[in-house]
């Protein structure tokens, strides 16, 4: 099952088990079956702290397997085989069940052992799917750390019956006590601000308490990351405030034009930044969202404050909110989004295998969409609003080459059609003709673009036409002290590498004002 190169690197891993694990297997004579008893017996064979049995069970899950610590109650289980994005899930369980310690804040794994009640967590995840294992690898380590805490992941491409009996059509989705408890990616704080309610209350608190800052950052991906790094450096004091550390760059499963580096998932360069930030004196805020913005007060400082009361305040401040899926806004769609309608076809794409669907939007993520989903599903209909397509010609020809695709232009996108909480089908216009058609189909695929993330800036900072945050050479906005980078911005051209080096000008831009003003207690002061 495992490469003699993977098997190796798994044997270093399983040295830094220091307790017994029990490894119990439920299977039947299905090929699925025989290929995870052959990946848990190579685990097993590389440790004498691991054993392996077989052993029927009443989870309702075969194949499957349950990893617990020797002599406790501990309940994890893998209903699949965990390769793939899964496998690092995989690793990481059999490490901290066999007592390798977390790499987690000391607060984090405090809060999780003081959760009362039963919790039974099921997660449904795709083997493709990059926000996935976020989410496995915090229900696991939930479940190690209290007994009261299970969890169980269900790969929906082999128990596809109980996926479609749940209804469930985008991944990772997660039910907490048989009741749907979340979807998409979760980190383990925001598992835990689900479940403690008072948490919220107790962080803006904390973060009432925080002395103003030279800098602060308000965005975590490539701009926010770049610009904290840079102001950091110069020795200030640096604080960030993101509603989701490393931004859009979570949900890019494949990047590789990012110089230097041949290719990397989105999640690890994510991981990278956030690592490389923590680096240096930063105070990261993270699962915080901004809401207003206050200009300079009598005191040279500007004051941002947060949906859950709390409030910021710093000299100079980088707002580097990024920009979020462009959505059609037709009837249907929000009503059936995680039910047909999605919008990460690397993530949810397993889940329509066999099935009829479309993608909306002829440029490159469209197409790279619809060729990715022709591999897997029945048929695909490309639906562009323009006469033709905008992807680049050595994506078009790929996308004709394909048997299974169907390509519409010059159509209009009016409505998404559903019964029984799933969709069923999509209607356009044709913009020639003004014709309705309607197209039989189980899932929708939105691929038209994204919006900046600068709403709650309207009135209080000059935006473009089109949302953005209009900025100068150096990064300054229209409020004094406020600068601006990245994806939210009028810069032109939203790519990674760009908005990393436009944080880092904001960042320069607001160290330049810094020293060039002082507060008026400064300024008492030398007088």
């Amino acid at each position: 099952m495992l490469d003699a190169l993977l098997k190796q690197q798994l044997e270093v891993y399983l040295q830094r088990i220091t307790l017994p694990i029990e490894i119990i297997a439920s299977l039947d004579y299905s090929q699925s079956s025989q290929e995870m008893l052959q990946l848990l017996q190579d685990v097993a064979s590389m440790s004498n702290l691991i054993t392996l049995s077989e052993r029927d069970d009443d989870s309702g899950y075969t194949p499957s397997f349950s990893i617990c610590r020797a002599g406790t109650d501990m309940n994890i289980r893998f209903a699949g085989i965990p390769m793939g994005h899964e496998f690092t899930s995989l690793v990481l369980a059999l490490l901290q069940a066999g007592g390798h310690p977390p790499k987690v804040d000391d607060a984090v794994i405090e809060q999780i052992k003081s959760l009362k009640g039963n919790f039974n967590f099921v997660s449904y995840i795709s083997l493709s799917c990059q926000n996935c294992p976020d989410v496995v690898q915090a229900l696991n380590l939930m479940a190690v750390l209290n007994p009261s805490i299970s969890h169980t992941m269900v790969d929906g491409a082999l128990f596809q019956q109980e996926v479609e009996s749940r209804k469930v059509m985008a991944v990772p989705t997660v039910y907490l006590n048989d009741e749907v408890f979340g979807q998409g990616r979760m980190s383990i704080e925001e598992i835990l601000a689900k479940l403690d309610t008072n948490s919220g209350a107790r962080q803006a608190e904390q973060i009432n308490a925080k002395q103003a800052f030279d800098l602060l950052v308000v965005g975590g991906g490539p701009a926010g990351a770049s610009a904290a790094i840079y102001a950091a450096r110069k020795g200030i004091r640096t604080g960030v405030v993101a509603e989701r550390f490393g931004g859009q760059v979570l949900d890019t499963m494949g990047i590789e034009n990012f110089i230097s580096v041949k290719e990397i998932e989105g999640p690890k360069l994510a991981a990278a930044l956030e690592e490389h930030v923590k680096s240096y004196e930063v105070d990261i805020m993270n699962l915080q969202r901004a809401e207003t913005i206050q200009p300079m007060d009598s005191e040279g400082l500007l004051t941002v404050k947060l949906a859950n009361g709390a409030q910021l305040r710093s000299r100079s401040v980088v707002i580097a909110t990024g920009a979020r899926w462009r959505e059609m806004n037709v009837p249907g769609e929000r009503e059936y989004r995680g039910r047909g309608v999605a919008y990460c076809p690397h993530c949810d794409g397993p889940l329509f295998k066999g099935k009829r669907v479309a993608v909306i939007g002829g440029g490159n993520s469209g197409v790279e969409a619809a060729i990715d989903l022709a591999g897997i599903v029945s048929h695909v209909t490309l639906i562009e609003f323009d006469s033709r397509l905008r992807a680049d010609e050595v994506l078009q020809r790929k996308l004709r080459s394909l048997s299974n695709v169907r390509v519409i232009v010059s159509a209009q996108t009016t409505e998404v059609h559903g019964a029984d909480g799933k969709v069923n089908a999509l209607s356009y216009r044709d913009r020639g003709t003004n014709e309705i058609h309607q197209i039989e189909l189980e899932g929708v695929f939105v691929q038209i673009g994204l919006l900046p993330n600068t709403d709650w800036l309207k009135g209080t900072i000059t935006l473009s036409p089109r949302g953005e945050i209009e900025v100068d050479s150096k990064g300054q906005t229209s409020l004094a002290g406020v600068f601006a980078a990245g994806d939210a911005t009028t810069t032109p051209y939203k790519q990674i590498i760009i908005a990393m080096g436009e944080g880092s000008k904001a960042a320069l831009g607001a160290f330049d004002h810094l020293i060039r003003s002082s507060t008026p207690a400064e300024k008492a002061s030398a007088a």
